[in-house]
């Protein structure tokens, strides 16, 4: 399955689950992941979506530890199957 099929989906179970789905556009920042989830009640993840056999480039490692470091939960979507464990997780306190 192609990124952006996987990144439609994200999309959709994010709508579906009563949140939104921004995209990121960071200028001057590269690297921040690609989509912010923002759902109900608060809480927030940031997910970067890949094809399944790609993976994160160094510099997009190197952000998630920072959004790590800061307290945010990031995640790296590569397979539908993904999106309802990392909807739940966000969903956890």
């Amino acid at each position: 399955m192609r990124e952006k099929e996987i990144e439609k989906k994200l999309i959709l179970a994010v709508k579906q689950a009563g949140g939104i789905c921004p995209k990121l556009i960071s200028p001057g920042f590269d690297g921040m992941p690609d989509r912010m989830v923002l759902l109900p009640n608060g809480r927030m993840g940031f997910v970067e979506v890949k094809a399944p056999v790609e993976k994160p480039r160094p510099l997009q490692l190197s952000r998630h530890r920072l959004l790590r470091w800061l307290g945010f939960r990031v995640y790296v979507l590569d397979d539908v199957e993904q999106i309802g464990v990392i909807l739940d997780e966000i969903r956890t306190p």
